[in-house]
């Protein structure tokens, strides 16, 4: 793997010595790799808890970010955490060696958000105030004065940088393209950044994690408003966009600024589509059904008082015009947040595909995936998901390779294309339906302690409302489609 890597970036630096390739500025990134095909490293939901060892923390907080990890290699805890928890060090440390691993010549890694563990301003409440048990459900946490919002967020903001550069760290010179998730924020309401966190952490987004590799005053024109941006890591036929897709959730505090960023959308589309470039997409939040948050409804009596639908309807309709009327542009579209690996076929007729998680949080054993890129085209054709087993024993040191999509279900053809043809398959082969459920949950077979039911949602008597959720993402087909499936 070494040799060919070598020999790749030989081919690579050679092609820069034409001056219409644009390599001569360090800064400046290069056109794709020459080669059939090349992969891409994707990551979501790392969730990294910086307090899953409570007793570190006055260390924490006095100490600088780049001094953290030396303190938590002095933890008592060495085991990666455990379903139902937070990523802790040793499994950000795992995960990032694995990632490193398996970068080879991947110009460029895709993160679609939630760098940030669940209930961290509480947590550090809390500990702030030598609260202890910290209590979420009811809350115990103590109402917190002028001064301890300032360092919750000096912590936050030091968690972020922390996270930034060792993720820096493992993946060389490829540049983050980074989307805000929901819980990437100082707000205890999990609806996404606020423009304080944004100001605050905007250098670090742009330095660490983009490696400085797109224009300052660019980025900041649109990141600072809120947290969107568009970037061209492989050079000038592939456009990357990055949207903030928290702000287009039901119940988001701002319309004016998800409007502001749907019409920001749309004249970047007709930018690229106008200069004959090929655009990729990024979301945390993904449009359509919350299947896990109906996973106990009973299919056949859903209806608009009990479906869960992740986005208004408005923003949404706005959202889907607008990738119908640039859909033959658009070649990947990305999004995280439910931690399980799944897909949605859009009416654009572009399928978004699904990240699976980092954090156990939900019980989904930790994963992430490998896309093959077809660098004429930029079309992803095929991707590789990599699963660390939480119940494996004796535990393992590393992630493996749960399944490659074109050798379990036998597809071929674009990602487009193989995820379209391998629905009908769920829907009648009861084979593909059991593989599907397995990886949803990237092959967690562990039991929820407390309610001593599996963490996978998905059973035979509630499959039509995850079924649906790939087929249909407007909320009265997606209703219907659960209750006459």
């Amino acid at each position: 793997m070494a040799k060919i890597s070598r020999c790749f970036w030989l081919l690579f630096a050679m092609s820069c010595v034409l001056p219409m390739m644009g390599c001569g500025d360090s800064n400046t990134p290069g056109p794709a790799p020459v080669s059939s095909v090349y992969h891409v490293v994707t990551v979501s939901d790392l969730h990294f808890n910086p307090l899953y060892d409570p007793s570190l923390y006055s260390l924490l907080v006095a100490a600088d970010a780049s001094q953290w990890a030396a303190i938590f290699q002095t933890s008592k805890v060495t085991s990666p955490t455990g379903g139902g928890t937070d990523t802790n060090f040793p499994l950000l440390r795992l995960t990032l060696a694995d990632m490193k691993q398996h970068m080879g010549t991947s110009p460029v890694v895709l993160f679609t958000g939630d760098m940030l563990g669940h209930y961290i301003p509480e947590n550090f409440y809390c500990a702030y105030y030598n609260v202890n048990p910290c209590m979420f459900n009811p809350p115990n946490y103590p109402t917190p004065d002028a001064a301890a919002v300032a360092a919750m967020q000096q912590f936050i903001d030091k968690t972020f940088a922390f996270v930034s550069a060792q993720s820096r760290a493992a993946v060389g010179n490829a540049p983050v393209i980074y989307v805000p998730g929901n819980i990437d924020t100082y707000q205890v309401t999990g609806m996404g950044p606020d423009n304080n966190f944004l100001k605050n952490n905007a250098s670090t987004v742009y330095n660490q994690l983009l490696n400085s590799s797109e224009d300052q005053e660019t980025f900041l024109s649109t990141f600072l408003s809120d947290g969107y941006y568009s970037a061209q890591p492989l050079g000038a036929h592939l456009l990357v966009i990055g949207l903030n897709t928290n702000s287009f959730v039901t119940g988001a505090p701002s319309s004016t600024q998800a409007s502001a960023e749907l019409a920001w959308l749309s004249s970047q589309l007709a930018s690229a589509q106008a200069a004959g470039q090929t655009v990729w997409i990024l979301m945390h939040v993904p449009p359509g059904a919350n299947s896990q948050g109906m996973a106990g409804d009973t299919p056949g009596q859903l209806n608009e008082s009990n479906v869960s639908m992740n986005w208004d309807p408005g923003f949404q309709a706005t959202f889907m015009q607008t990738l119908t009327q640039y859909a033959s542009v658009v070649t990947l579209v990305l999004a995280g947040h439910t931690h399980m690996d799944e897909y949605r076929l859009l009416p654009s007729g572009n399928v978004l595909e699904h990240l699976p998680g980092i954090s156990p949080c939900f019980g989904n054993n930790p994963a992430y995936k490998v896309l093959t890129i077809t660098p004429d085209t930029f079309q992803p054709t095929d991707y590789q998901s990599f699963d660390y087993d939480l119940s494996a024993t004796p535990m393992p040191t590393q992630f493996t390779s749960l399944y490659k999509l074109s050798s379990a279900y036998g597809s071929q053809g674009t990602l487009n294309e193989s995820l379209q043809q391998l629905y009908p398959q769920l829907v009648s082969n009861d084979g593909q339906r059991s593989l599907y459920a397995n990886y949803y949950a990237s092959g967690s077979t562990a039991t929820n302690p407390k309610s001593q039911a599996p963490w996978n949602p998905i059973n035979a008597a509630n499959w039509p409302i995850f079924s649906c959720t790939i087929s249909q993402v407007d909320e009265p087909e997606y209703v219907a489609c659960v209750d006459t499936y």
